[in-house]
């Protein structure tokens, strides 16, 4: 017998004990598994229908309004934001369908997945399995984080696509003037329509993040969903109150509706800048919270 034929079965037990070694291509596949289960759900396409008829509603309300020969918003600023400026020009549709769209309609959308992420499979009883493949508690919640993520973008594009589509065939389109007064072209307009969507998408993180923590709290996907729409709820009603108007810096909804400073010439930036920090705080203290509260948790249970 040989030395190699002799080593054989030496080696072919290490093959068996040896640790399997996790791949990025392994965290891709983790995550577009985590896509394809979160986008193939009939709740989440259900939610992304009634997102996308929220700017076709407005958009015909809008033009049966004003072919009756009515004022737009009755002339006394009632409706949303950029309301008046839709018959003027079409792209203003999606300034006005996200402005309608941000205090509770996406943030719903959002809290309903986020809320269902990990409590979902949990109740499912499919959690532990998905824990016994190489990747990890780490690698698995930052895949679920993830995706909630990207349903934040998706849903605020197909809220601003809609708009776009429906302002379009309903309206005239062509130079775009800003709230500032100035005038500029429709492919310079389209490209702020493109930032204020990455604005209002960036806007959502803190909530996802809390929607995952949340997540990880229990058993029930139903119950976490819940808890995270009504927490939501509750810190609107908080930022609505002037007497508590102290802690309203520090409330993740305060400063929303600043992407409308997108459309002012020069941008002002304040708002946006306090924006962008107070989600990214969110997003690090929940996203850990969310991380510790996992690695910690019993999912053989």
């Amino acid at each position: 017998m040989s030395q190699a034929e002799a080593a054989g079965p030496v080696h072919g037990e290490r093959a068996r004990t040896a640790p399997r070694a996790v791949s990025p291509l392994w965290s891709l596949g983790l995550f577009r598994s985590e896509l394809l289960i979160t986008f193939r759900r009939w709740r989440t396409l259900a939610l992304l229908a009634v997102l996308a008829a929220v700017p076709v509603l407005v958009g015909i309300a809008v033009k049966i309004e004003t072919s009756d020969g009515g004022t737009v918003g009755g002339g006394g600023g009632e409706g949303p934001a950029f309301i008046s400026q839709i018959t003027n020009n079409g792209l203003f549709l999606v300034f006005t369908s996200l402005a309608a769209t941000l205090p509770f309609f996406l943030p719903m959308a959002v809290g309903v997945v986020a809320g269902d992420s990990v409590a979902g499979e949990a109740g499912a009883g499919t959690l532990r399995y998905l824990l016994v493949a190489p990747a990890g508690r780490t690698r698995l919640l930052l895949a679920k984080l993830t995706a909630v993520l990207t349903f934040c973008l998706a849903a605020t594009l197909t809220v601003a696509m809609a708009a776009l589509v429906t302002g379009a065939l309903l309206f005239p389109t062509g130079e775009v003037t800003l709230l500032s007064g100035t005038t500029v072209s429709f492919g310079e307009g389209l490209l702020r329509a493109l930032a204020i969507a990455a604005a209002v998408a960036l806007s959502l993180l803190g909530l996802a993040a809390l929607g995952v923590f949340v997540s990880t709290l229990t058993n029930s996907g139903i119950a976490a969903m819940a808890a995270t729409v009504g927490l939501l709820i509750t810190v609107q009603i908080v930022n609505s109150i002037p007497q508590l108007d102290g802690v309203h810096p520090f409330l993740f909804p305060n400063y929303w509706l600043s992407f409308a400073d997108l459309l002012r010439d020069p941008v002002y930036w304040d708002d946006l800048l306090k924006n962008l920090g107070l989600q990214a705080l969110y997003t690090a203290v929940f996203g850990s919270a969310a991380w510790a509260r996992f690695n910690n948790r019993d999912v053989t249970a």
